[in-house]
C-alpha cells in the first residue's frame, strides 16, 4: 500500500466535510440558489470527466499523427473516416495526401500543384485516369523533391487532375519506393 494513502484519505475526508457543511448550511438558507450552483458544477464536472476520457478519439480524429521511427520506417494510424492520411513535404511545403492504393501515380489537386510551384493553366492536360467517377484529364509533371519520414526523393514523377478533387493521392509509383507496406484495421507502416 502506498504510504501516503493514509493522509490523501484524511485530507480528502476532512474537504467533503468542509464543503459539505458549507453546502448544508447554505442550502438552509437558499435551496434554489444552492440546487442550481450544484447542478451547474456537476455538469462541468461529468463534462470535464467525459472529455478527458474521450480525448484519445477526439486527437486522432481532430490531428491523426504520423509518426517517424529511426531508419526511415513510419507509422500512421486510422483517421475516422478509415483513410490512412500522410504528410509530406513538396518543394518545401506541406501536403496532405490520402494513401490509395488504387492510384498509379502521386495524383495532385490543382491547389496543391499550385502550392508548391507548378503553374497548372501552363500544363497540357493529355493523360487521363479512371476514377469512380468516370474519367478525368491528367498532365504529367515532375516534384524536384519529396520528403516523408526524413527520407527525401527527388525528381518524382506525379500527375495533376485536370477535374476537382477534394485531396492529393499517394498512389503505387511512391509507396512502391519502400520496402515494407503494411497495412493493419488500425495502422499502417512503412519501411525503406
Amino acid at each position: 500500500m502506498n504510504p501516503d494513502f493514509y493522509p490523501r484519505l484524511i485530507y480528502l475526508v476532512l474537504l467533503l466535510l468542509v464543503v459539505g457543511g458549507y453546502l448544508a448550511v447554505d442550502f438552509r438558507r437558499r435551496p434554489g440558489r444552492v440546487a442550481q450552483q450544484a447542478l451547474i458544477w456537476g455538469l462541468i464536472f461529468v463534462g470535464v470527466i467525459a472529455g478527458a476520457g474521450l480525448w484519445p478519439d477526439i486527437r486522432q480524429n481532430v490531428a491523426p499523427q504520423q509518426s517517424v521511427a529511426v531508419g526511415g520506417r513510419i507509422e500512421v494510424p486510422v483517421a475516422a473516416d478509415g483513410h490512412f492520411y500522410l504528410v509530406a513535404d513538396l518543394n518545401g511545403v506541406s501536403v496532405r495526401f490520402v494513401v490509395d492504393t488504387g492510384a498509379s501515380d502521386i495524383v495532385l489537386t490543382q491547389r496543391d500543384a499550385r502550392r508548391i510551384g507548378i503553374d497548372t493553366a501552363g500544363l497540357s492536360y493529355f493523360g487521363t485516369a479512371n476514377t469512380a467517377n468516370g474519367s478525368v484529364a491528367t498532365a504529367p509533371v515532375r516534384i524536384d523533391q519529396l520528403t516523408l519520414g526524413g527520407v527525401t526523393d527527388k525528381d518524382i514523377r506525379a500527375v495533376v487532375n485536370g477535374g476537382a478533387m477534394d485531396g492529393s493521392l499517394l498512389g503505387m509509383s511512391y509507396l512502391s519506393r519502400f520496402s515494407n507496406v503494411n497495412f493493419s484495421r488500425d495502422r499502417l507502416v512503412l519501411e525503406r
